[in-house]
């Protein structure tokens, strides 16, 4: 991934005629292209790790695989939040890990740990680089230095059950590598958030992932069946059958765990046959609340689409779905919403003729494959367009939340009042959209996207505008995150998430695998 951007260089999205007309006409902003800095301009401060904590370190894991050069440093110096993107942009001294280790086995990571401890340095560990939450900040605190454990070399299949369904994967595995992997037996894992191509499975594992075909095949959590994870006080190797009574699930200490407790190295997960037909069809509904409720009756109904979405009017109408034609005339009034189904050809078609019986009765308009198979062609791309509206001198971020079915309403608008009262505070209008991606019988997902002018500090401008938005959530009862995880972004709302016992029973794990407190310190736990 680029030091400063959010992918592949070469996959930059330009903004269009309609999207530069958008933000001058209804955000005031100008367009002008910013100067965007060199890497070499780049000013990190200088790493604490000692020459004998340096030689320590490559003893372990090699003197390759032990880097304190800036432009490793960089690279891992965050995430790819809007935050991070716009500090990379600053002229100022710039944070980064004190050096970047690459481990080859569980043996050096545990190797690295127990040095570490021994040592007061903080270790963060890195996978694809993804995180839209601070869950990558080289946070030092009181440690004497901070360094980037990067798992890119536990990149194997270690096994694959095919009569029973299950893949065992290294932590490193990215999401196109799992798909090959996996893909060259006849198997997919089905898991396609929109940081697929970038991001681990490590990661999938540690943040809660969920991925755009959930409601086919789940979220992240939902595929592990067993894990391995290597903490300062052992391993854990856990999950020894489908489902089991004996007591609480572990596991879940280690999913969403962020890497505050342990590093994850394999996970085991549930995998499925390449579906051999895939159905498409797109949706129009009047407003988001008749779209809603159709979306609720299939979920309800279990008619099982792999993917069904829905975007609200304001989404709808920039065409935010269909990457490919964003800014440009709304290929329909009202909502949109996508399906989609995978399977053998009789149980596709099956499901798509419930669906479908389901939508048109509850007020959806069929708008045919076409607006479907464009969201699936470009629907990994919206990130790139956040870089050319950064440069553009907009700010533009995402924000995510669920709730009960009942409360979508309400939540949805607290969320965008607050978004849009403080950005105008700030001095700008603010566009925002909504839409919803993830469904369950109870309940769904709300995700949105903000796009504003720069006014000011926009990181200042941002930090509050997030501020109000996630006090919002918490007043209307709405959880802090649904998929991005907590970091450091969001552990200032931990406490109203889980209370303030909660907090001490986080804190009493912390304790007990991590006494020295070395793993990726300021996040997740208030």
């Amino acid at each position: 991934m680029k030091w400063n951007a959010w992918g592949d260089p070469a996959a930059a999205k330009p903004l269009s005629d309609g999207i530069r007309t958008l933000l001058k006409q209804a955000l005031g902003v100008d367009n002008t292209a910013r100067p965007e800095p060199a890497e070499e301009q780049v000013r990190l401060r200088p790493s604490a790790l000692s020459g004998g904590n340096r030689d320590a370190l490559s003893g372990i894991v090699g003197a390759t695989y032990c880097r304190v050069d800036d432009h490793g440093r960089l690279l891992r110096a965050g995430g790819k939040s809007t935050l991070d993107l716009l500090r990379r942009k600053d002229s100022g001294v710039q944070d980064a890990p004190d050096a970047v280790l690459l481990p080859g086995d569980e043996n050096e990571i545990a190797a690295i740990l127990d040095y570490c401890a021994r040592n007061s340095i903080a270790v963060v560990p890195f996978g694809g680089g993804t995180s839209v939450v601070g869950g990558l900040d080289p946070i030092r605190g009181d440690f004497k230095a901070v360094v980037s454990l990067d798992l890119r070399r536990l990149n194997e299949l270690h096994a694959l059950d095919e009569v029973s369904g299950e893949a065992e994967l290294g932590a490193g595995v990215t999401g196109p590598e799992a798909e090959r992997l996996l893909g060259a037996h006849g198997f997919t894992l089905g898991h396609f958030p929109q940081s697929f191509q970038f991001a681990t499975i490590g990661g999938f594992a540690a943040t809660r992932s969920s991925g755009q075909d959930s409601a086919g095949y789940g979220r992240f959590d939902d595929m592990v069946r067993g894990l391995r994870a290597v903490t300062p006080a052992g391993v854990l190797d856990l999950g020894r059958a489908p489902a089991s009574a004996a007591g609480p699930d572990l596991r879940q200490l280690l999913i969403g765990s962020e890497g505050v407790f342990g590093i994850i190295t394999r996970v085991r997960v549930r995998v499925h046959r390449i579906p051999e037909a895939v159905r498409y069809e797109a949706w129009s509904f009047p407003d988001f609340a008749t779209g809603a409720d159709a979306l609720r009756a299939v979920v309800q109904t279990g008619t099982g689409p792999t993917v069904i979405r829905l975007s609200d009017e304001a989404e709808t109408g920039v065409n935010l779905a269909t990457t490919e034609s964003i800014g440009e005339q709304s290929i329909t009034g009202g909502c949109l919403a996508i399906t989609m189904f995978e399977g053998t050809a009789a149980h596709a078609e099956s499901r798509h003729a419930e669906t479908r019986a389901v939508l048109a009765a509850h007020g959806g308009t069929s708008l045919g494959e076409e607006p479907a198979r464009a969201w699936e062609h470009g629907r990994f791309g919206a990130p790139y367009l956040r870089d050319s509206l950064l440069s553009a001198g907009a700010l533009c971020e995402t924000l995510e939340t669920a709730t009960n079915w009942s409360n979508i309403g309400a939540l949805k608008a607290a969320v965008t009042e607050a978004l849009t009262t403080a950005l105008a505070e700030s001095g700008t209008p603010a566009l925002v959209l909504c839409h919803i991606s993830h469904v369950y019988p109870t309940g769904a997902s709300l995700y949105f996207t903000v796009v504003a002018g720069q006014r000011g500090n926009p990181i200042d401008q941002w930090r509050k505008a997030k501020a109000a938005a996630s006090d919002a959530m918490m007043r209307t009862g709405g959880t802090i995150t649904h998929h991005h995880a907590v970091g450091a972004d969001h552990r200032p709302w931990m406490r109203d998430e889980v209370g303030d016992l909660g907090v001490e029973v986080l804190r009493a794990v912390k304790a007990t695998l991590d006494p020295a407190g070395i793993l990726n310190p300021g996040k997740l736990i208030p």
